[in-house]
């Protein structure tokens, strides 16, 4: 059998899959359960090209592909979307893996190791904690509102107040309520603890990882914006350039062409939302330092500093930031690929 390509529509329990040859043409489709895909896997000769969408379950699939010698290519859902033709089955799915493969120019998904996804696991947990935190703040906050009694906006000082109001029983609220409010405080306490013990962990790890400490000397960047980016990011080297790394986490401008008339609108958004957050709120940080330096001691300004100053003063506040965390993805690409250490000079010095 000439068969040089398996297609997989990848499922929980049952798994598609379209056999083609060289000339890209299926000749063979299988509906496979779990057990019965992992023994395909081994009976395929090595050298095979193994098609799966960049979904759920890809990157375990994909390694475990890679560990037979078989050459595994994720392709983005998104550009896989556009060749399903009619209605979308697993049967049309595994298709159009075969006609996005065949197209050549959707550059596949590298598959992530153990180490970066259980990375990645960490900053989601993280993530839906900071979420259920948020939650039970507001509704802490909402709750005493409607029963008169205020409560000062800012998370920090939330816990101590609620419990003082809580604990005096001078504040007229029902015990049922009193109760209640005291049982959402004390969730609020154990998932800061939680989210406190991952930030302990997540420093741990910044320091024997071989690329965080590098990307932690750049400004704005932490160890959460460090460790999130070396889960994220497989191989810097695939990116050519810094504006490539930039665009692949959405921050460069929205493009909309034809012929002569050119015009460039807000940054993309596309990629990945979470790194992209990290980065804005880290450029946000870098911005309001080097505002209160240029008020304070301006001859001590660096140079991306004086830079981000002086868009800031002429393009306003909210727009320079978002160029200085396109800046600053540059810069992170340039450190992380050259493997050379970030330095900044003084702008006077320069």
């Amino acid at each position: 059998m000439d068969a040089t390509t398996v297609a997989v529509d990848l499922a929980k329990d049952v798994f598609e899959v379209a056999v083609a040859n060289r000339a890209h043409r299926i000749i063979k489709r299988q509906r496979l359960t779990r057990r019965q895909f992992e023994q395909l896997i081994d009976a395929v000769p090595p050298g095979t090209t193994v098609l799966m969408e960049c979904c759920g379950t890809a990157h375990y699939w994909g390694r475990r592909c890679q560990a037979r010698g078989l050459v595994v290519r994720l392709l983005p859902a998104q550009y896989v979307r556009p060749y399903v033709r009619r209605n979308k089955t697993d049967r049309t799915d595994t298709e159009a893996l075969v006609e996005a493969h065949r197209c050549g120019g959707i550059q596949a998904v590298p598959v992530k190791t153990i180490e970066q996804q259980t990375l990645q696991a960490i900053h989601r947990v993280r993530t839906q904690w900071q979420t259920a935190r948020t939650a039970r703040i507001n509704v802490l906050r909402g709750l005493l509102r409607e029963q008169g009694v205020p409560v000062r906006i800012g998370a920090r000082t939330l816990v101590t107040r609620v419990a003082a109001v809580l604990a005096d029983e001078r504040v007229d609220l029902p015990d049922l309520l009193r109760h209640t409010l005291g049982g959402v405080l004390e969730e609020i306490r154990a998932l800061e603890t939680r989210v406190h013990a991952l930030d302990l962990q997540l420093t741990r790890l910044a320091k024997t990882h071989p690329v965080a400490p590098r990307l932690m000397q750049v400004p704005g960047v932490g160890v959460i914006t460090a460790t999130a980016l070396a889960g994220a990011v497989n191989h810097i080297h695939a990116f050519r350039r810094g504006r490539d790394f930039a665009s692949w986490l959405g921050l460069t401008p929205r493009e909309s062409s034809s012929g002569r008339r050119r015009y460039l609108g807000a940054i993309s958004k596309q990629g990945d939302s979470y790194l992209r957050c990290l980065l804005t709120h880290g450029a946000r940080a870098v911005l309001l330092t080097a505002q209160r330096t240029a008020r304070a001691t301006p001859a001590r300004l660096t140079r991306l500093q004086q830079w981000a100053v002086t868009l800031a003063a002429r393009r306003g506040h909210n727009k320079a930031a978002i160029a200085l965390a396109n800046k600053l993805a540059r810069i992170i690409w340039a450190v992380w690929r050259s493997e050379r250490d970030f330095c900044s000079p003084i702008a006077g010095a320069a």
